[in-house]
């Protein structure tokens, strides 16, 4: 059967680095409603941001003139990228399944979660709760440490008979709701700015059969209401770091007086102000986690028993 068009990707391709490479997803989110996806080479010590169009007139000479200046500003703020040029190709849509398959690995959260994609065989262990995600062009897989330390955390409160209620801020593929309903906790929000990751997370969610179990919707942070009648007892916000700052009351405001929150998609050079922001709203560092260039922590305010 002979290839067609329609199966035909663009991929793009932008040299980054570790400290970069939230950054340069988040002006590949701003311009094709999608954030990149980092491929890191161990060998060659580099990293390169991917993403794949639908459409190959999304890159266009206004498109690769606004990727420039996003990357002109990365640069300006004293971020390093990679070194080369940005590269676009054509890949047909099954060699960039096949390529997933070589990157994404199975995950393991302890005895209590495994995360994989369908083609994996693997079986969990006696009691293991599983999460099956396959990648898609906008997605996120916990492969990425800040995910990680989100699925800990959600597993941490999930052993607990205090955790009833989970709220996730940008939930990208579901991951963590998802492993939230299969890990027993209640009642489950979450939300995400980008109708596509709602799309996505819905639809993982029915794939796990736990769609039911859970509310996802598209919102804004920035324009929800400062109170909420809802609090839970955990609150995940895998946020870049500004956002975390300016929203800090719209974000405590959904946390149960005794809850846990939790901070991650924070470079480490940006954690010290995060963490101090959320110490003078009330708040303790009771778990935090370094990993590369990212640092993630899960706070509790210090009236909590």
């Amino acid at each position: 059967m002979k290839t067609t068009n329609k199966s035909a990707l663009l991929k793009l391709s932008i040299p980054s680095s570790l400290e970069a490479e939230e950054a340069v997803s988040e002006v590949l989110l701003e311009l094709f409603g999608q954030p990149g996806s980092s491929y890191h080479d161990i060998e060659l010590g580099t990293v390169t941001a991917s993403i794949y169009l639908e459409r190959t007139a999304d890159w266009n000479a206004t498109t690769k003139s606004q990727l420039e200046a996003g990357l002109k500003r990365i640069r300006s703020s004293g971020l390093t990228l990679g070194k080369g040029s940005v590269t676009a190709e054509k890949v047909r849509r099954e060699d960039w399944a096949e390529s997933w398959k070589r990157h994404f690995k199975p995950i393991s959260i302890g005895s209590a979660l495994l995360v994989k994609p369908s083609w994996v065989k693997r079986k969990p262990k006696p009691g293991q709760a599983v999460v099956v995600l396959d990648p898609g062009l906008s997605f996120g897989t916990g492969q990425h440490p800040t995910t990680r330390f989100c699925l800990q955390q959600v597993v941490a409160a999930a052993k607990t008979d205090r955790c009833g209620s989970f709220l996730d801020i940008g939930t990208g593929s579901g991951i963590l709701p998802i492993a939230a309903a299969k890990l027993g906790i209640r009642r489950i929000d979450a939300f995400d700015f980008d109708p596509d990751c709602v799309r996505i997370s819905k639809g993982n969610a029915v794939r796990n059969r736990v769609g039911h179990r859970m509310k996802i919707f598209r919102g804004d942070l920035t324009k929800l209401p400062h109170q909420s009648r809802q609090r839970y007892d955990l609150v995940c916000a895998n946020l870049i770091y500004d956002l975390l700052l300016a929203e800090r009351e719209r974000i405590l405001n959904r946390l149960a007086p005794d809850g846990v929150l939790v901070l991650a998609g924070i470079l480490r050079t940006q954690f010290a102000e995060v963490r101090g922001a959320y110490e003078k709203a009330g708040m303790k560092l009771i778990v935090g986690r370094q990993e590369n260039e990212w640092e993630s922590g899960a706070f509790t305010r210090h009236s909590a028993g």
